[in-house]
């Protein structure tokens, strides 16, 4: 079984950066920083605040890695988002998993190059188009109709403008769906102190998105019905024992029955 690697980010403003950006001084706080890219933000747009990828930092990388193994899930967060990022893609070297996200190729991928290149970060395995290893040639992480990134939002929409909600789609699945806030709430929480809410609201969105891919592989072939009830029932005991108050809830909002 090649290694699966299913991931979310979550972010924040870059106060640092914007404040650069902006040029605003030591005296304007953060939260005023943030308050005056959002607003230059609707101003440009008509309306909506979500700031360029750029101007995003990472906070929280969430993974479920799931491997002839097993199935485990952690998250790398914090105030180091270089280090974060490097860890990522350090991953991605060891491994050279399948990597699965939920619209990665228009958000999370995009703003982890970014902020790669800002901090300076190396990912050989990750730009790899045939250079190092042949088989990248046929099959990389870069190429948007390639296996090795599956972005299921838009795979499922035929690359099209038919991409749906995580959080619907799982919800009508029998999976659970989103728990406890969305991405909209993620900076007043990390303002109000909330970084474990967030992680967990991460990691919630990480399973989500493997459960959806589980079924997908099913879809499409490339398991058979009783190799994806097997892998599902990896994850089902995997979350029962981790001791964590967010996996009953979501384990208690899981309906789908056996395939």
């Amino acid at each position: 079984m090649t290694p699966i690697l299913t991931f979310d980010i979550e972010t924040i403003p870059d106060v640092v950066g914007l404040r650069r950006l902006l040029e605003l001084g030591p005296e304007v706080s953060d939260a005023a920083v943030a308050e005056a890219a959002f607003d230059a933000r609707r101003q440009k747009t008509g309306g909506s605040d979500f700031l360029p990828h750029h101007q995003h930092r990472v906070l929280c990388i969430s993974c479920a890695l799931h491997t002839a193994e097993g199935f485990k899930i952690w998250s790398l967060c914090g105030e180091d988002e270089a280090g974060l990022i490097q860890r990522f893609f350090d991953g991605v070297e060891r491994f050279t998993p399948i990597l699965v996200s939920w619209n990665g190729s228009g958000f999370d991928l995009p703003v982890l190059n970014y902020r790669a290149l800002i901090h300076g970060a190396r990912a050989p395995r990750f730009w790899d188009q045939g250079d190092d290893d042949r088989d990248f040639k046929w099959n990389n992480y870069i190429s948007r109709y390639h296996s090795r990134h599956t972005d299921l939002m838009d795979v499922l929409a035929m690359y099209g403008r038919g991409g749906v909600p995580l959080d619907e789609l799982a919800q009508l699945m029998g999976f659970p769906g989103k728990l406890g806030m969305d991405g909209s709430k993620v900076w007043d929480a990390y303002c109000h102190g909330g970084i474990d809410d967030i992680r967990r609201y991460c990691e919630t969105d990480v399973v989500n998105t493997h459960l959806v891919y589980l079924a997908f592989e099913h879809l499409r072939g490339n398991v058979s019905t009783a190799a994806w009830h097997s892998r599902m029932e990896t994850v089902l005991s995997a979350l029962a024992a981790v001791d964590e108050p967010h996996w009953p809830e979501f384990l208690g909002r899981w309906t789908r029955s056996s395939p």
